[in-house]
């Protein structure tokens, strides 16, 4: 018997999770609550407005994950979210998935009430009703990770976040996850650089995979990221926007770790 990855323990204690959400909160209380929430805010096109002259920066509040456990233990969502914000990022993402990366859905609205940055809600989503939760939650935009999900799912769970306004960052790893999701309608493409079986890291997945890439997708790297040279070394490949967490959550001074991250960006080429 082959002993299961990361990404096959998160799905089956995922996939029981949201079974026991469902049976507590039916649908028609989940979509009562989306609609109560505050307004969505525009996801991608603050990254698209940040990306013409310097970077567009999804900075994650995480704090833990499988492979590397605690990572800040000095951990406060909103004062972190204030910091990323004083610091120049474009957008939030906020882990809420507890077993494996000690997130709370809590973090993500006591977040969000802190700045005017749109947010993504980082978790494991395989059902629509997860969607009408992450609105209800505050999230203006929903992750679909391609390794976790079917073709059909990848649709069911974009068609559900289009529903409530919310932007999807589609998120691939390798050829055949960025062949599958052509089909789908997002102009977010996310490009994560750690494999999400063994959480190994390597930039090379965004330089193979950005070239390769459709032409009208909004690339964004995930993972690995640490240094304005890191950075730099993507956006050659025309790649402008990061999801950056851990190397800024290891920061004594979020602040100025944002700030120094995103100055002096390399110019684009016109």
């Amino acid at each position: 018997m082959t002993t299961p990855t990361i990404l096959e323990r998160i799905k089956a204690y995922k996939l029981d999770e949201i079974a026991a959400r469902k049976a507590e909160r039916d649908q028609t209380s989940i979509e009562a609550a989306a609609r109560a929430a505050p307004a969505v805010r525009p996801f991608a096109d603050a990254l698209l407005q940040a990306k013409i002259e310097g970077y567009g920066l999804i900075a994650e509040i995480k704090k833990a994950s499988p492979s590397k456990g605690v990572i800040r233990n000095d951990f406060d969502p909103p004062a972190l979210a204030r910091a990323y914000a004083a610091g120049g990022a474009t957008c939030l993402s906020v882990l809420t998935d507890g077993p494996s990366f000690q997130g709370d859905d809590s973090y993500l609205g006591a977040a969000r009430a802190e700045v005017d940055l749109p947010v993504l809600r980082k978790d494991f989503l395989f059902d629509p009703w997860q969607v009408a939760e992450s609105r209800s939650l505050g999230a203006d935009c929903i992750l679909i990770i391609m390794a976790a999900v079917s073709d059909a799912q990848a649709a069911e769970l974009e068609a559900a976040a289009a529903d409530w306004g919310m932007d999807a960052l589609i998120e691939v790893h390798d050829r055949e996850e960025l062949e599958r999701s052509s089909h789908l309608n997002s102009r977010l493409l996310g490009i994560n650089n750690r494999n999400l079986n063994t959480f190994e890291t390597d930039l090379q997945v965004t330089r193979d995979l950005s070239r390769r890439a459709p032409e009208d997708r909004m690339l964004v790297s995930e993972s690995g990221l640490n240094t304005r040279e890191d950075l730099a070394g993507i956006a050659r490949y025309g790649v402008r926007c990061f999801l950056i967490g851990e190397s800024l959550m290891r920061q004594e001074d979020v602040v100025a770790a944002t700030r120094d991250l995103l100055a002096s960006p390399m110019v684009p080429v016109r």
